[in-house]
This record gives C-alpha cells, structure tokens and sequence, in this order.
C-alpha cells in the first residue's frame, strides 16, 4: 500500500492517494490520446481531496458517464472518475509527489474502441457501446 500527496500545477487542487498500485495505464481514446497522461486506477476510498474543490471544473462528453476533472486555474488534469469502473478514479501520477512511473508495467488501454455512443443502442444500458 502506497501513499502520496498530488497537487495540479498551480496547487489550487491537492489531494492524498492512499492505493495498492499494480500498474500504470495509457488510454487512447479521443481525450485520453490528447491529454497524453499515464494513469492509476484507484478505488474511489482512496482519493481524498486536501484543498480546492472549488478549483476543480468537470468535463463530460459522449456518454456522460466519465467525470473529468481539471484545475479551474492551470488547467492541469489530476483525475477523473472512470466509465469501465465508476467507483475507482484514474489519476494522472504525474500530479503526485515522489512517484517513480518506471517503477510500475505499463498497459496501453483500449479507450477508442469504447467511445462511441451508437444511435441504435438500448437505452437500459448505459455502458459503452461500439459502432
């Protein structure tokens, strides 16, 4: 079990990672692919945000169901809370303290491939969808 400090750039967002670490994660979908962030999955009991709530602006698209989250102030990306488990986050380990990312397995995630919300979908399930 691990524990850091991560903070946006600007510090206006800290938050404590209290986590069993396994590995890292790249996802490619749309956003993933553009923001280039290598990722923690964590379960949500182990993200406590310290300061700046207020900082932290939400970014949703396609389904809805992701929450990303960006410092209102630097525009730096900390976490988001994850479709594929939405009761863990995704932190970007590049925003915690003393981390050592080479240290962990990297495994490229297929984000793209879950990221299309198709118009012939049922709408009693809201999980993601392929064209």
């Amino acid at each position: 079990m691990g524990i850091w400090l991560g903070s946006c750039h600007c510090g206006a967002v800290r938050f404590r990672v209290e986590a069993e670490i396994a590995e890292l994660t790249r996802c490619d979908c749309s956003l993933c692919r553009r923001k280039g962030a290598l990722m923690a999955q964590v379960p949500e009991r182990g993200v406590q945000i310290l300061a700046g709530e207020d900082a932290l602006a939400l970014y949703q698209w396609n389904t809805g169901v992701a929450r990303h989250y960006f410092c209102r102030v630097c525009g730096i990306y900390p976490f988001h809370r994850k479709r594929a488990a939405p009761d863990h986050y995704g932190v970007n380990v590049g925003c915690l303290e003393d981390f050592d990312a080479a240290a962990y397995p990297l495994r490229l995630a297929d984000g793209a491939s879950m990221t299309v919300a198709h118009d012939n979908a049922r709408p009693e399930w809201t999980g993601p969808r392929q064209a």
